[in-house]
């Protein structure tokens, strides 16, 4: 027995007319509450508060953000904005050194110079040294 698999799943139906389930609420929702509004309070709060809320509803109804629901990205804003912003990294001015220039009024002083004999004898008793401790 086949099976018919659906080809557009990212292109949702249309239900009421031409507008999808989600479209069709988002703008019953935006009208309902301007009705309401226009029915309780005055006309200056219905036009302050009916207005943003009206363009939110069609918003949210009828404009993707880079291909994505109005909705997708509203709530983007709001998790982005409400969270802690921690900074995994960040790029730090570079750290300018002034170069410093000690003038010492010290005489150097003289390396001492050994010869290759001289410094194999002093190995030498060097390794004797810590022979006769480890025992």
């Amino acid at each position: 027995m086949r099976f018919e698999v659906p080809q557009f799943i990212e292109i949702e139906d249309k239900i009421f007319g031409p507008f999808t389930w989600k479209q069709f609420v988002y703008l019953f929702g935006g009208v309902g509450f301007g009705a309401v509004l226009f029915f309780v309070a005055p006309f200056i709060i219905f036009f302050i508060l009916g207005l943003p809320v009206a363009g939110l509803a069609v918003l949210l109804a009828f404009y993707p953000v880079n291909n994505r629901p109005f909705s997708t990205f509203l709530e983007s804003v709001m998790v982005f904005y409400g969270s802690s912003n921690t900074y995994r990294w960040r790029k730090q001015n570079p750290t300018v050194y002034k170069e410093v220039t000690h003038e010492s009024n010290a005489t150097p002083f003289a390396i001492p110079q050994m010869s290759a004999k001289g410094i194999y004898s002093l190995s030498r008793q060097l390794e004797l040294k810590a022979i006769q401790k480890s025992q």
